[in-house]
């Protein structure tokens, strides 16, 4: 067999191999299970590296690095494959765990004793694992069993106590922030709630523009008008979706403006729903310039949280609200412009029509 069909041969043995497709999605969640190695650089890297990627006949997997470096290939500087665990990474695991299996929600101080730690030195570690506190991770576990136990049409008393809320009262005064509306609401698919919509086209494609009495609520792009209207109904399946009247068809259309004019201070009623860490990424994002672009992980730094970089990508890909939420300026931190909810074009022509406005500003 000659040199090219050799290495067109471990090219296609590459490609199929499953491990390749995290690599090419760099899937932090694939690091700790496989490494891979790129024999023209001498280097082993985790599946998330930022590295450019290798050419897949020049690519080596392993099961984990102390094969890759028998085999002769040295670690990534860039995303330290042999860094260590942190310090108390299993005791901050196991207070994950008591946490989402409790009762009620356990102490700081009975979590740290668990821990063996302070409470002071508690704290500090689990937010720089976790990239949230003890407190916002606990609020996260009740707000999700709330919401399933709303879903699963239990009575709302019921679900309130499942959650962890030791009262009617606490939780009410909280309420609205984790669903975004009426538990009632919420548990009935929204219903009774009158939600309207429009539906048109701009020059990205099919624009979806929904407020409800708060706001607008929800503004989306796709190919299939039909498509965007079938998936605000399945996120309401109850609520009363209908059309606007001639206020809310002026509304569309300057959210049909801001799709042209992305750098405007987009000037609406809105009506953001989402958990607390989500409304903090997407309150970050509103402040970032027009023109300007940053990474997850410098997003993730500007909230505070600078371990949280995949939660802040997964804030970024449940946006209600395209452009007035600026997630198309997130960016990988190679540079590379990378996924984005309504299409990467989409998130690259928005992008070029920021720049263009920028430059014919200067």
């Amino acid at each position: 067999m000659n040199r090219a069909a050799s290495k067109q041969q471990q090219a296609e043995a590459i490609l199929a191999d499953p491990r390749w497709q995290a690599l090419v999605a760099r899937d932090a969640s694939a690091d700790g299970h496989f490494y891979y190695a790129v024999i023209t650089t001498g280097v082993y890297c985790l599946p998330s590296c930022a590295a450019r990627r290798a050419r897949p006949e020049n690519v080596r997997f392993f099961d984990n690095r102390e094969q890759a470096e028998a085999a002769g290939f040295r670690p990534c500087a860039r995303c330290r494959p042999n860094r260590t665990a942190p310090a108390h990474l299993a005791a901050i695991i196991d207070a994950c765990r008591h946490m989402e299996q409790a009762e009620t929600p356990p102490t700081l101080n009975q979590l740290a004793e668990q821990a063996g730690l302070s409470p002071h030195h508690f704290h500090r570690v689990f937010k720089r694992i976790l990239g949230v506190t003890p407190k916002g991770y606990a609020s996260a576990i009740r707000a999700r069993q709330l919401r399933e136990g709303l879903q699963r049409d239990g009575r709302i008393t019921d679900a309130i106590f499942d959650a962890g809320y030791n009262s009617s009262g606490r939780f009410y005064a909280q309420a609205r922030a984790l669903l975004g509306m009426e538990p009632a609401r919420f548990r009935d698919g929204g219903n009774g709630e009158r939600i309207e919509v429009a539906v048109g086209q701009c020059s990205l494609g099919a624009l979806l523009v929904a407020r409800s009495g708060q706001g607008i609520c929800a503004i989306a792009l796709g190919d299939d008008a039909d498509a965007l209207l079938r998936e605000c109904q399945d996120h309401f399946p109850k609520a009363e979706l209908q059309p606007g009247d001639d206020r809310f068809d002026a509304l569309v259309a300057r959210v049909a403006t801001l799709m042209e004019h992305p750098e405007q201070e987009p000037d609406l009623p809105l009506d953001i729903r989402g958990t607390a860490f989500q409304q903090k990424v997407w309150q970050a994002l509103r402040r970032v310039p027009a023109g300007e672009t940053l990474s997850y992980a410098e997003l993730a730094r500007r909230i505070g949280s600078p371990k949280a970089v995949r939660a802040v990508a997964g804030a970024c890909a449940n946006n209600p609200l395209a452009v007035v939420i600026p997630c198309h300026r997130v960016v990988r931190s190679d540079g590379d412009v990378s996924g984005y909810r309504w299409g990467v074009e989409r998130k690259r022509a928005l992008l070029e029509r920021e720049t263009g406005a920028q430059e014919a500003r200067s």
